[in-house]
């Protein structure tokens, strides 16, 4: 086949069609695989009261849990397998992730074994369910990182750090569940709770960020009930204890309840979020699809009646705005006849040049808008990779090293994102030498 320029174009607007139909399948994994977040989050919640009272509360809660988890869990393994992703350009990041999950959902029998015989305490399961769960938005990261539509992309840091968010709510009803539930107050535990409501706040402010207005209006709205004050008097209640303090256990109910509907109004925000993906990926497909086809009937036209080669030239040295330039073929009237006959032509070289001239601009647009969400992506990524490399050279728990960066980032006035850039290159001058001993 003789390569032409029809062809290249065809076969980029062939690769955009592609790349729609590959996010359209992500979208769908990542809707099922929040899905499954939620209800893990869910029995974690319940199962940190069950461990937490020694097994007498929220046992039928922690089956009816269990019920709502396996068939989501099922559900996502045949997505795994129905979409191919092995044979699909899956990256190696986005499969090894997989293979994590994958391990991680087979390793829940056991943990749930043991759950029934009260082995861990509440505490270490809330540590193991945090564990499958951190690896799930990992997941969906992965799935949202280089989008290649911009209005799309901003939708899906949207979800990344509302799910993050999600997650942060979900730990903080889990840890203050099971303290309520004991009755004894620890000062490690009140130390998570204040970083977990950080966290929430740093991971929904982006989300309201790159949200479209409508889901941003929900958000606000939701911030606004009777809840919203229960739980801050809750919480004051939790962090404001003195160390060793009792605990009234009843008020774990209302705790739960409180945290509950909280997270309730996140899910409804990430239900209507990943619906406004799946149509958003509709509307994409369709108009790529219509694109290709509108290429493909001008580049048709093109072959079946290419311009003549002088009229090119005509088109190139533009003799008609050159005065004193003779006629090249025959009489005044025969050039007005091949101008005239030269329009249709020159109209289709003109078009093939007009769509490419659109591609390209489009194309030049969408990276332009692409690279905000991008950034917020890779600033993500910086924070996640500047606080492991705090725990590795430093000894830090990874509480400590996000409090050292936070800390660091109030205290010198720079972004957190400039100092997770700053702790990856100098972390010597950022935050002094190695030591030996863990520090909590």
């Amino acid at each position: 086949m003789t390569l032409s320029a029809s062809h290249l174009v065809l076969r980029a607007k062939q690769l955009e069609l592609d790349a729609v139909r590959h996010l359209v399948e992500r979208v769908e994994l990542a809707g099922v695989v929040g899905q499954l977040i939620d209800a893990l989050q869910r029995e974690r919640g319940v199962t940190s009261i069950y461990l937490a009272s020694a097994g007498q509360r929220f046992q039928s809660e922690r089956q009816a849990a269990l019920a709502a988890v396996r068939p989501i869990e099922a559900s996502l393994l045949t997505l795994f397998h129905e979409q191919g992703l092995l044979t699909q350009g899956a990256t190696a990041r986005t499969l090894s992730l997989m293979a994590w999950v994958l391990l991680d959902l087979q390793a829940l029998a056991a943990l749930r074994l043991q759950i029934d015989q009260r082995i861990p305490t509440a505490h270490e399961a809330v540590a193991a369910y945090s564990r499958v769960i951190a690896g799930l938005v990992e997941l969906i990261y992965q799935l949202a990182d280089a989008a290649p539509h911009p209005g799309i992309s901003r939708q899906l840091v949207a979800l990344v750090h509302l799910i993050q968010g999600k997650e942060a709510a979900g730990q903080e009803r889990a840890v203050g569940a099971a303290l309520f539930a004991s009755g004894a107050c620890s000062e490690a535990q009140q130390l998570r709770i204040v970083k977990l409501i950080d966290a929430q706040e740093h991971s929904l402010k982006v989300f309201e960020e790159f949200a479209q207005p409508a889901l941003q209006a929900l958000w606000q709205q939701q911030q606004l009930t009777p809840n919203v004050a229960m739980l801050e008097r809750l919480r004051r209640t939790l962090c404001t204890a003195r160390h060793g303090t009792v605990l009234d256990a009843r008020l774990s109910d209302s705790w739960f309840e409180a945290a509950s509907v909280r997270i309730a109004a996140l899910w409804q925000c990430e239900v209507e979020l990943v619906e406004g993906l799946r149509q958003a990926c509709a509307a994409q497909l369709d108009a790529t699809q219509q694109d290709l086809r509108d290429s493909e009937g001008l580049l048709r036209q093109l072959r079946d009646n290419p311009p003549p080669h002088t009229h090119a030239v005509s088109r190139f040295f533009n003799t008609a705005e050159q005065p004193d330039a003779a006629p090249v073929l025959g009489s005044t009237s025969d050039s007005v006849s091949d101008t005239a006959a030269s329009a249709p032509d020159a109209a289709k070289v003109s078009s093939l040049e007009e769509l490419l001239q659109a591609q390209t601009a489009r194309l030049a647009n969408v990276e332009s808008e692409l690279e905000t969400a991008r950034r917020a992506l890779h600033e993500r990524k910086l924070i996640e990779r500047a606080k492991g490399a705090l725990m590795a050279r430093m000894g830090l728990t990874e509480d400590a090293a996000f409090r050292a960066l936070q800390k660091t980032s109030m205290d010198h006035n720079r972004k957190l994102v400039d100092v997770a850039e700053a702790a990856l290159a100098l972390p010597e001058l950022v935050f002094g030498p190695r030591t030996d001993t863990h520090q909590n």
